[in-house]
C-alpha cells in the first residue's frame, strides 16, 4: 500500500472536479458554446478524427456555431457525423462552411440537460469519496506500520475530511451553477 500522501489526493480530488467542469460545458444550454461539439468524431481518410483536428469552430451569434473544414472534400463527413451525434443540431451547408442554428430548448429537453448535469455531479461526488477512502486508507496502514502515531492519523484524517468537503462543495456548486444556465433561471 502507497504511503499517505496529502498533495496527491488533493490533485486527484481537483482532477475530479475539473473533469466534472468540463464534462458539464458539452451539455447544451441553448447558448453557443465550441465546447459542444468536441466530442463529435468524423469517419475521414479510413480513420476516426476529433472534428477540432479537421475544421475551426467558433460561435459569430450567441445561437450559431459556425464550422470551417479544412479540407472541402471532407464536409460531408462532417456534416454526417454533427447530425447523427444525438445533439439535436441540423447542419446547413453553404457549400464552404458549416452553420449550426442552436434551437430553443424544449423544458422537457432542459429538464433531462438538468438531471444530467446532477448525474455528472454525482459520479465527481462517487470520485472525491474513493479519493478519500484510499487516502483513509493509506493512514490506516502507515498507523499500522507505527510510522505515524494514532494522533497523527487522527488529524491527518480531519485534514482530509475537510479537503473531501471543500471539493464535493465545488463540485456541488459547477453542477448547480450549470443547472441554473440551462433551466434559464
Amino acid at each position: 500500500m502507497a504511503k499517505y500522501d496529502k498533495a496527491d489526493l488533493e490533485r486527484r480530488m481537483k482532477g475530479a472536479v475539473e473533469a466534472l467542469k468540463h464534462d458539464l460545458t458539452g451539455l447544451r444550454t441553448g447558448r453557443a458554446n465550441t465546447a459542444l461539439l468536441d466530442p463529435i468524431t468524423v469517419e475521414v481518410y479510413g480513420s476516426r478524427m476529433p472534428l477540432n483536428q479537421l475544421a475551426t469552430v467558433s460561435a459569430p451569434e450567441p445561437r450559431l456555431l459556425s464550422v470551417q473544414v479544412w479540407d472541402k472534400s471532407n464536409i460531408g463527413p462532417v456534416e454526417k457525423a454533427i447530425r447523427s451525434a444525438g445533439l439535436g443540431l441540423n447542419p446547413i451547408n453553404d457549400g464552404n462552411n458549416l452553420r449550426l442554428p442552436i434551437p430553443d430548448l424544449t423544458e422537457e429537453r432542459r429538464k433531462e440537460l438538468a438531471k444530467l448535469a446532477s448525474q455528472y455531479a454525482e459520479k465527481a461526488r462517487v470520485a472525491i469519496r474513493n479519493v478519500r477512502r484510499d487516502g483513509m486508507d493509506a493512514l490506516k496502514t502507515d498507523e499500522n506500520k507505527k510510522e505515524i502515531s494514532e494522533d497523527d492519523r487522527k488529524r491527518a484524517e480531519t485534514e482530509l475530511q475537510k479537503l473531501t468537503d471543500e471539493q464535493i462543495k465545488a463540485a456541488d456548486e459547477a453542477a448547480a451553477e450549470k443547472e441554473k444556465e440551462i433551466l434559464g433561471k
